[in-house]
């Protein structure tokens, strides 16, 4: 199945505007324009593509899916993963992290009402840390009814 992920895309743009993540999330918490076109290109990649994961912090909440997963792990489990991935500290991943967390909540509760703290839309909520890569694959096959 391809990935679509809509963190990756959100990247981009920032990449393309010579702007650090944080900053284009502040640029992004001041243009509703921004949010609104990537939900909008989220949508029609949604209802274009078959057999797609589509990944995305409002995925759960803006489409109609056969199987909606979250995993979820403590900030600090995932600041460490950030700076590892990304060459830096674990506090400043971690500070990044939760401004960034903070800005979106606050922008999806503006826009559309939406809590994103709020994980009863999904039908599968996994925590990352108790499972390795391949065990919640395993898992999510199983719950989407697929062989392994």
């Amino acid at each position: 199945m391809e990935l679509v992920s809509m963190g990756d895309i959100f990247r981009k743009l920032a990449q393309d505007r010579c702007m650090s993540l944080e900053e284009f999330g502040l640029l992004a918490k001041c243009n509703d324009d921004i949010d609104r076109k990537l939900d909008e290109e989220q949508k029609r990649i949604a209802k274009e593509k078959d057999n797609i994961i589509l990944e995305g912090r409002l995925s759960g909440f803006l489409l109609d899916a056969d199987l909606k997963v979250w995993l979820k792990a403590p900030l600090k489990v995932r600041a460490e993963r950030i700076a590892q991935r990304e060459n830096k500290s674990v506090a400043k991943a971690m500070a990044e992290a939760s401004e960034r967390e903070e800005c979106e909540r606050e922008r999806y509760l503006k826009y559309y009402n939406i809590d994103i703290r709020d994980l009863s839309v999904y039908d599968l909520v996994i925590d990352s840390t108790k499972w390795s890569p391949e065990e919640i694959s395993e898992i999510v096959v199983k719950a989407a009814g697929f062989l392994i």
